[in-house]
């Protein structure tokens, strides 16, 4: 399919969001996915405002939820006060609201947001109109996730996602833990998946416990990015162990080879991404 992907994670502090469309040869961009819906609690961005003020769309096609924790949703309720309406909701459907809704109790988050995306569970139960991989200008979509009740907690329940543009892979695995890792290495497809992926999102903000080597018995990505907050917890410097599994990629704006792109360093990442596979990566600071 001509044309370019265009996916852009956003710098949201220890939280995540990224948007992917496509776009045509002509520069018409097609129809947008969001995946995660968290803010930047410091600088006031919103995806919310962004894609009615900037984007001037009323329309989200295409939202993942990866995990069930504030970081991944904080704007979530705001899209619907907006007036923005999403069209599709997508997230690990073997857990029920009745038992979301435990888990978040016993963590104390039912803010608005908590309240939106439990009731999302319940409205979005129906088939899409308009299936992903036959709308978004050849782009496709792979998802997995561990059941319950096999976890409990939902960082093991994190949806992970793979998003491909000809031989271009990206995955988004929410806050998987090693354990939650090895339980989705279990599943045939998707060690079959993990192959060839060319761009990994670090689980858990790059969190140590997010770490599990044996992903990379599967695939050597060329580059990582971590979306996170500055550094304030040792358990935030995890970079060395990524940055050893793979040959890295030259950032457009700097002309610098990098192994691993963090949010915090680098402000909002963009992929530009050609049918072939080839593609750019610029950066909003120089890192």
């Amino acid at each position: 399919m001509p044309g370019q992907m265009i996916l852009q994670i956003w710098d949201v502090q220890h939280g995540a969001c990224a948007m992917l469309t496509h776009q045509a040869d002509n520069g018409e961009q097609g129809r947008l996915a969001m995946i995660d819906s968290g803010d930047n609690g410091l600088t006031g961005w919103k995806p919310s405002t962004y894609i009615k003020n900037h984007l001037r769309r009323s329309v989200l096609d295409y939202l993942f939820i990866t995990n069930a924790d504030l970081d991944h949703m904080s704007d979530l309720n705001n899209l619907w006060t907006e007036g923005i309406t999403v069209s599709s909701f997508q997230r690990n459907r073997s857990v029920s609201p009745e038992v979301l809704r435990i888990i978040k109790e016993a963590s104390g988050e039912l803010t608005d947001d908590i309240e939106r995306y439990l009731a999302l569970h319940t409205d979005y139960i129906h088939a899409v109109d308009a299936p992903f991989d036959q709308h978004m200008g050849g782009i496709t979509v792979t998802a997995f996730s561990n059941p319950y009740p096999r976890f409990y907690d939902t960082n093991n329940l994190s949806l992970a996602v793979f998003f491909k543009f000809g031989p271009f892979k990206i995955l988004f695995p929410g806050d998987l833990e090693e354990d939650g890792w090895l339980a989705m290495l279990e599943q045939p497809a998707f060690r079959a998946e993990l192959v060839g992926t060319t761009v990994l999102v670090a689980s858990h903000h790059g969190r140590t416990n997010g770490y599990c080597q044996r992903i990379f018995d599967y695939f050597e990505p060329q580059v990582v990015v971590i979306s996170d907050k500055s550094i304030v917890h040792s358990t935030q410097k995890p970079h060395y162990q990524y940055a050893a599994s793979n040959q890295g990629v030259l950032v457009s704006n700097t002309n610098r080879r990098r192994r691993c792109l963090t949010t915090r360093k680098d402000g909002w990442i963009l992929f530009k991404v050609s049918d072939d596979g080839r593609y750019t990566v610029t950066t909003e600071y120089n890192g």
